[in-house]
């Protein structure tokens, strides 16, 4: 079962004119649990939706939690009901912060953000400085003004931060090639937009995978290229359900008339947790533990490594 929290919104400020950070505090007198540079706290969004962001802060004593939003317009809810519905001294439920993208232990470290991806990396950074381990950061965005904690880190050392605006030109978008040619024993760490991700991918394809590390907000697809058919067993019933390659297990419960609760489908809120009893897993969410992969599935994205599983529900 996934622990909750009830948490006090304490804080609120606009950091760009998309961006809104959010602070908050324990509605009791309990601490809140700790977390790690590169963790995410789950919310139950004024929309009703869970959606997860990731904590911005350096936070051992865990006495408040930070986190920034980007509204996005034409979203399902949940960032736009954050911006709009949420004020000062409301009461939210969230999670237990989790962490999918945490650092590992290293000789060096490069950091790159593109836009609202500099959350993890943020506290990465941070982190990282704190115990004085070398580290560079490139931070990527349209403009100046687009730009979220930007006076924090170009007040850093200039040799550690890089800030770049491309001003919505091509001809003005970085090159990354020159910082990732040789990778040695640095650790690389990125976040940002779709096209970012595939770029700094591309550009980093020699790397040993072991020194890559990556967070994609876009989500992640139940039913991508590398998807198979399989079958699906209901442990208490022992019906059978056949998933094909291109839909998940919530979908092909849907179509049986199973009504089961989700929310982000992509793999980030932990709403439709599932027991699992038999089979291996192909798991593709960002929630789910080392731990708790052997006895769970997050069904609206992760699918059957081989032919078959067995769940609960």
């Amino acid at each position: 079962m996934n622990e909750t929290l009830k948490l006090r919104l304490e804080a609120r400020r606009d950091l760009t004119s998309e961006i809104t950070e959010f602070t908050f505090a324990s509605s009791g007198d309990a601490p809140l649990p700790p977390y790690e540079p590169g963790a995410h706290l789950t919310l139950n969004t004024p929309s009703g939706n869970w959606r997860s962001y990731s904590l911005t802060g350096v936070n051992t004593s865990a006495d408040r939690y930070v986190i920034a939003v980007k509204r996005e317009e034409g979203g399902q809810g949940g960032s736009n009901s954050m911006h709009a519905d949420l004020s000062i001294g409301n009461l939210i439920e969230a999670r237990v912060p989790k962490n999918a993208f945490s650092l590992e232990t290293a000789p060096r470290y490069l950091l790159i953000a593109g836009g609202i991806g500099i959350t993890p990396i943020l506290s990465m950074f941070f982190a990282l400085r704190k115990e004085c381990k070398p580290v560079q950061l490139i931070y990527l965005t349209r403009s100046a003004e687009d730009t979220a904690y930007l006076d924090a880190l170009t007040a850093q050392d200039a040799a550690c931060v890089i800030v770049h605006h491309d001003n919505g030109d091509p001809e003005q978008i970085i090159d990354l090639w020159p910082y990732l040619q040789t990778p040695e024993d640095c650790h690389l760490y990125y976040c940002g937009p779709a096209g970012l991700m595939q770029a700094i991918y591309l550009n980093s394809i020699h790397w040993p995978r072991s020194q890559v590390h990556s967070e994609d907000f876009a989500g992640i697809v139940a039913h991508s290229g590398t998807a198979h058919p399989f079958r699906l067993r209901r442990a208490a019933t022992d019906e059978l359900f056949d998933v094909p390659a291109d839909k998940s297990i919530l979908d092909v419960l849907r179509e049986n008339g199973i009504a089961y609760e989700s929310s982000c489908e992509s793999g980030t809120c932990g709403t439709c947790r599932m027991t699992l009893t038999a089979g291996e897993v192909a798991h593709r969410d960002i929630v789910l533990s080392d731990e708790e992969r052997h006895t769970a599935i997050m069904p609206c994205v992760s699918r059957a490594a081989g032919e078959e599983i067995t769940v609960e529900f």
